[in-house]
């Protein structure tokens, strides 16, 4: 009987992986502009039991982006850079650009980690002259408390990026 549950196991197994390859492999041809696209694709294939919130969940973990392909129709694609960043990730590897106003600072992050890094900042809170901040997929707005200068706490987010390893 532990053979026939390791051997189920097995299946179970090669048949995820070989969906994830499908996947990417349809990902990578840059045509498909909605997850249903995908489904049908994924079904033609043989992935019978392969549903839209499947293909949510799958787009999510690989990080996938909607952006314009070739010809400048909005496809689903995986992104060059690292997929989705873990709290083990540097900082310093996933932000890309740090700007500013007199009264906003701008974090362009790579994609997926955005929220991350805005959860981090947002934990430091008001005691660190952080008022707030919103996140989307790679930007985050952060806005400094009425008593931080804004260079201040630039300088402050700067050795936060810099520092961590």
């Amino acid at each position: 009987m532990r053979v026939d549950k390791i051997d189920k196991a097995e299946r179970k197994l090669e048949k995820d992986e070989s969906l994830i390859e499908a996947f990417k492999s349809l990902l990578q041809q840059e045509k498909f502009s909605s997850q249903s696209e995908i489904v049908t694709a994924l079904q033609e294939l043989g992935f019978e039991h392969v549903n839209q919130s499947k293909i949510s969940r799958m787009l999510t973990k690989f990080g996938a982006v909607r952006t314009r392909n070739t010809k400048m129709e909005m496809v689903y694609q995986l992104p060059t850079e690292p997929a989705i960043p873990t709290t083990s990730s540097p900082l310093k590897n996933l932000v890309i650009d740090i700007d500013h106003n007199d009264h906003l600072i701008v974090v362009k992050t790579i994609p997926g980690a955005a929220q991350l890094i805005a959860l981090l900042l947002d934990s430091m809170g008001k005691s660190e002259g952080i008022l707030g901040t919103i996140a989307g997929d790679d930007t985050i707005f952060i806005t400094p408390t009425r008593q931080t200068e804004i260079n201040e706490l630039i300088d402050n987010i700067t050795k936060i990026f810099e520092n961590s390893l």
